[in-house]
């Protein structure tokens, strides 16, 4: 049972830290380049990044369960499960706190593009704030990789 929740653990983690760096830095990306309207790029990379934090709160929920299950309280003395549990509330914060501003700012802005109106520069500092949270994220992501790696 061990070898299987071991498993699922490198299972987790690529998906994980896979899909954040493929989504934010290969896919968002060429949309913007490849899509002559940016606000369909903007909404498809939006829906995508809704995806994977979905995917990494399921994938942090099981690390967290999984190394509590394995090393019991001495999981709170090795660094895998603290970067997990920041990309975690990282992943929450974004996806319950500043998307939720976001998405409204372009309800707000209906019927223009949210880019077209006076929200424009309340959404740019708030998709700011979601990037900047975006790249901690896939930062700590190569951590955890590393971590996992050495078995820490």
């Amino acid at each position: 049972m061990k070898a299987i929740g071991d498993a699922l653990q490198s299972i987790a983690v690529t998906i994980w830290i896979g899909g954040l760096w493929a989504i934010g830095f290969i896919v968002a990306p060429m949309l913007f380049a490849r899509l002559g309207d940016r606000a369909l790029a903007g909404l498809t990379a939006g829906r995508l990044f809704t995806l994977i934090a979905y995917i990494g709160i399921a994938c942090a929920a099981y690390l967290i369960v999984h190394r509590l299950a394995r090393f019991g309280a001495g999981c709170l003395k090795q660094g895998f499960f603290w970067v997990t549990m920041l990309m975690l509330v990282l992943v929450l914060a974004g996806e319950f706190g500043v998307q939720p501003i976001m998405e409204g700012l372009r309800a707000r802005a209906l019927p223009k593009e949210v880019m077209e109106s006076v929200f424009r520069d309340r959404f740019l500092t708030w998709h700011g704030i979601a990037s900047v949270l975006y790249v901690i994220q896939s930062a700590l992501g190569l951590a955890l990789v590393v971590l996992h790696g050495k078995g820490r």
